[in-house]
């Protein structure tokens, strides 16, 4: 009996090994650590022939060396049976080359940038991955989750509402579509898998939906509850590009402590009202900094105050400000904390100047829970959706990525 009980001890720890190891990680003194794209934050998912950019930036300023490795995952994150030498061309733990230190800001910062692949490493599998970014102690200071697809097949995604009435206002539903074509695949219908992804986060995504039916070598989701994903809102954002200056969401900017500081006017939750659209960018960043020609080192840091008042508090809710410059991490430094004095949950975080987009995320029990979002669940909301498509034959030591697919609720119907 001590030794079943032992047994499962050991069970527990390893799973909650195994979930720290693939649970995306950021230290403290490292900001703006997100995956980049023509200037702007994007989602982790890339064709397998382009790559990806990493940016960070290191708020100790000290031009540290920092290296990189790539660990190969299965379509559940549990580790994939490959060497690196199967799926790395190149030297494993390679250094990041390219750095430059922040110029005439007040808070000093080294700005690194990771290209992969680059003249000395390339991933040559589709598939499930985590890059670490470590420093000279094998400390990691950066983990993200990330996916590298084929184009194999064709995929055809629409952003459905929901048939079922009581959700039809407050819901989206995705149906999907693949096509299989000329290609061979073992027992399709079990060995394909699908993720469904609100908006990119990993706090949002479906998997283990199998296909509803076949027609010829299509394979069909159709479903109603199954792949459907609460509405959520329009996100919120402030452009604090011009620290001289207040604008319509900014109330002041000014300096304090040798510091920049950007105070927001206070917020309140969209519950009770009805849905309204304006333009977003799906919850991404863009550094800017109009008075200087190179925003990436250019972009000073801001003391970004928030202030929110809930339509209706439970104590047993926390809220925090998330977008993609934290990548929706729930850390002690992105949570709201209530004011007695002025009855509002409030925070200052330290954000790169630009413009960015957020929003405050409800989390109960320590899960993200959008049902109870206080800005309110609506089917209108211009949410974006990505879609993978994953297959693993009986023989095969992982599993590919043979589809991708992005869509948008702006164009969603019944």
């Amino acid at each position: 009996m001590l030794n079943l009980r032992w047994l499962f001890i050991f069970f527990l720890c390893t799973l909650f090994a195994h979930a720290q190891q693939t649970q995306d990680y950021t230290a403290n003194y490292i900001k703006m650590a997100a995956f980049m794209a023509n200037d702007k934050a994007t989602t982790p998912f890339f064709p397998l022939q382009d790559g990806f950019t990493l940016e960070f930036d290191d708020l100790y300023g000290d031009e540290g060396n920092y290296y990189y490795r790539v660990l190969a995952y299965n379509y559940d994150w549990t580790p994939a049976q490959l060497r690196p030498i199967e799926y790395i061309k190149g030297m494993d733990n390679q250094r990041i080359q390219q750095y430059s230190t922040s110029f005439n800001t007040l808070q000093l910062y080294t700005h690194y940038k990771l290209t992969i692949p680059n003249s000395v490493y390339r991933i040559t599998k589709s598939g499930n991955y985590i890059l670490e970014i470590y420093d000279e102690d094998n400390q990691v200071v950066v983990r993200r989750k990330f996916v590298l697809y084929e184009n194999s097949v064709g995929v055809g995604a629409q952003v459905k509402r929901l048939r079922d009435l009581t959700y039809v206002d407050t819901k989206q539903s995705l149906e999907l579509t693949i096509k299989l074509g000329d290609h061979t695949y073992q027992n399709p219908t079990a060995n394909i898998k699908v993720a469904l992804f609100q908006n990119g986060r990993w706090d949002s995504y479906i998997t283990k939906v199998p296909p509803q039916y076949t027609i010829g070598t299509d394979l069909i989701y159709k479903y109603d509850k199954e792949t459907s994903f609460w509405g959520g809102n329009q996100f919120r954002y402030f452009d604090n590009s011009d620290l001289r200056q207040a604008n319509n969401m900014i109330y002041s900017n000014g300096k304090e402590n040798d510091m920049y500081k950007t105070i927001l006017y206070p917020i309140t939750g969209w519950l009770e009202k009805k849905y309204s659209y304006y333009p977003d960018i799906s919850g991404s960043f863009r550094v800017r900094n109009i008075y200087g020609k190179n925003a990436t080192i250019e972009a000073e840091y801001s003391w970004v105050y928030f202030e929110f008042q809930p339509i209706s508090e439970d104590k047993n809710k926390a809220y925090y400000v998330t977008g993609m410059f934290n990548n929706y991490e729930l850390t002690p430094e992105h949570r709201l904390e209530y004011n007695t004095q002025t009855d509002r949950f409030e925070k200052a975080i330290l954000i790169k100047q630009g413009f960015t987009n957020y929003n405050i995320t409800t989390v109960q029990k320590g899960i993200v829970s959008n049902e109870h979002n206080q800005d309110g669940n609506h089917a209108l909301t211009t949410n974006t959706y990505q879609v993978l498509v994953y297959y693993k034959g009986n023989t095969d030591l992982y599993d590919r990525v043979i589809g991708f697919v992005e869509t948008n609720a702006e164009q969603i119907t019944y």
